[in-house]
């Protein structure tokens, strides 16, 4: 990729004005950080969630979208919305990041609270936020959010560097230790592929050529495999889909049945399977399994919280942008 062109998104912020007030500058996340700041009866996590349900009715899809955004954009510089920033070498032109989606709703949500509250609230909240919302839509029980986050100025494909779908099980928690995640933070959080699609071309070669074998993965359900070749042939561009929760009646619904189904073998990713099969996560995920769906979106949403805390910005650190696809111009004043 060409570098030449990272000045339009890597950006430092010298010249920038930052105002603050005391007493609303807060070194740490918190529940709540925003009453009071937009005015008495301004709800800001409210009028984030309005927008998300307004989509989520149309299109539930959204849910799965926005848990998959919130890891993307955390597990890079942290959760600083730095994958909303446009740039012909942003984040978002890196190809683990070319199919991810909802930045419509991040905007819409965005331009609802400048509406009324201007240069408070950071995009990097409002996607800890929506995200929440959709997963409480989808079934996953309501967490209590942390913000106070604030807005990174550096967006860099060249940064991105995420867990591939067939990372080994002691890599992948390599990966998630060096965000302060661990191992079970790692399980419960891939627990989000309870709603969601994968590509056949992130799975093909489980079902032709396994690790080089000429032949498929041993691991997976003969039923599967038979069904998922009939949606991925052989040598196809391996642009189809079918859902990460294999159960119909749960692919839509943020619940442990995920876990479930990686136990009888009808994992779709490579890394999904290896959990029920690694001995270092194989407990954690029979335990999921066997739980009730109560367990595992109170476990979900903790998980969720820790990792809306990675590489935080909060204080004075970074900024609170005007626009989620653009740093602020010089000059431009934020007040929180």
């Amino acid at each position: 990729m060409n570098m030449s062109s990272t000045a339009a998104v890597a950006v430092v912020a010298i010249g920038l004005v930052f105002l603050t007030f005391a007493g609303q500058c807060s070194g740490a996340l918190e529940v709540g950080f925003y009453q009071g700041k937009c005015g008495r009866f301004v709800d800001v996590e409210g009028i984030v969630a309005g927008i998300v349900r307004t989509k989520f009715f149309r299109d539930r899809t959204i849910a799965a979208a926005l848990i998959r955004m919130q890891f993307h954009d955390c597990f890079v510089n942290g959760c600083d919305a730095s994958i909303l920033l446009d740039g012909s070498a942003s984040e978002k032109t890196a190809p683990p990041n070319l199919s991810v989606r909802g930045f419509d709703v991040i905007d819409a949500a965005k331009t609802a609270v400048e509406s009324v509250c201007r240069g408070v609230v950071s995009c990097a909240d409002i996607i800890a936020i929506a995200t929440r919302e959709a997963v409480y839509l989808s079934g996953g029980g309501r967490y209590n959010v942390q913000t106070g986050r604030r807005d990174g100025l550096i967006s860099l494909a060249a940064n991105v560097d995420l867990p591939a779908p067939s990372i080994s099980v002691p890599d992948s928690v390599a990966a998630f230790a060096r965000k302060g995640l661990n191992m079970t933070d790692m399980v419960h959080l891939l627990g989000g592929h309870t709603v969601g699609v994968a590509h056949c071309f992130l799975f093909q070669d489980r079902l032709y050529n396994f690790q080089n074998t000429g032949k498929p993965d041993p691991d997976m359900n003969v039923a599967l495999l038979g069904r998922l070749r009939r949606i991925c042939p052989q040598n196809s561009a391996g642009t189809n889909t079918t859902n990460l929760d294999q159960n119909p009646q749960s692919s839509f619904i943020v619940d442990n049945s995920f876990y479930k189904e990686i136990v009888a073998r009808r994992g779709i990713l490579q890394i999904d399977q290896e959990l029920a099969l690694d001995p270092t996560t194989q407990a954690t995920v029979t335990a999921l399994a066997n739980s009730g769906t109560n367990s595992f979106a109170t476990k979900f949403g903790q998980a969720m919280v820790k990792l809306g805390a990675v590489e935080v910005l909060t204080g004075s650190q970074g900024e609170i942008r005007r626009s989620c696809r653009a740093v602020n111009k010089p000059g431009f004043l934020t007040f929180n």
